[in-house]
């Protein structure tokens, strides 16, 4: 007992000494310091605008490749000719001197961002052929045509959330934005817009209308039936 006696003392110190070093560890923590705060609220302002920077220049060289990779079509595409034609698989096209406003946008995004879009809608329409338009009677997808049809592209870019507003403001339409429409009568079109503009803003379109690729002020001319937009990959 003596024993116990003589280091008792110390015991009962120990927990006094602990717990006062924890409760000033908690304070220390505990303190607000506003320079360290106001370093981190700088840090973050700065990560921030280079994320978002990095952002849009990556939106810009895709909507960059988009336009040129359409505009290098000018001059080369120079006949409108829907006729069916058996295509090579993947990555199959028709000779670049004829096509349709479809192939413009096929090649675009296939020269652009290696987007091949015969072999996307192929494989979309093989999962989901019930989810597209039976316009042309078609029991099973055709790989040869399906993808070079307005209502097909139209109905890939939904299921794949591709889809913006349509409206009829001019500042809503960007470079390399895709633009659906329909031609009197019924004759549905599509158009890739430009970085290029007109004196009052409006952007121009890059397509094929009906005498080869061509580079005009039409946007506005058709009632405009859909409205896309190719996310960063």
């Amino acid at each position: 007992m003596g024993y116990l006696r003589k280091i008792n003392p110390a015991i009962e110190k120990m927990p006094t000494r602990c717990c006062s070093r924890a409760a000033l560890i908690r304070r220390r923590a505990l303190t607000f310091d506003p320079g360290l705060m106001i370093r981190l609220l700088v840090y973050l302002t700065v990560l921030l605008s280079h994320f978002a920077s990095v952002g849009v220049h990556a939106s810009d060289l895709k909507a960059e490749g988009i336009v040129s990779a359409a505009r290098g079509q000018i001059g080369r595409t120079t006949i409108y000719d829907p006729a069916y034609v058996g295509l090579k698989y993947p990555g199959g096209d028709v000779p670049i001197e004829r096509g349709v406003c479809t192939d413009v946008v096929i090649r675009a995004l296939r020269d652009s961002l290696n987007l091949d879009l015969q072999k996307l809608v192929h494989e979309d329409m093989q999962g989901g052929f019930s989810k597209y338009p039976t316009i042309w009677g078609l029991k099973k997808p055709d790989r040869n045509i399906d993808h070079r049809r307005v209502p097909n592209l139209r109905r890939y870019f939904e299921r794949k959330r591709y889809a913006v507003a349509v409206t009829e403001r001019k500042d809503d339409y960007f470079p390399g934005d895709l633009v659906t429409c329909t031609v009197p009568p019924n004759r549905p079109h599509i158009m890739i817009v430009s970085d290029k503009k007109t004196k009052d803003g409006v952007p121009l379109v890059i397509h094929n209308i009906g005498s080869g690729t061509r580079e005009e002020d039409r946007l506005f001319d058709f009632p405009l039936t859909g409205h896309y937009r190719i996310p960063n990959r």
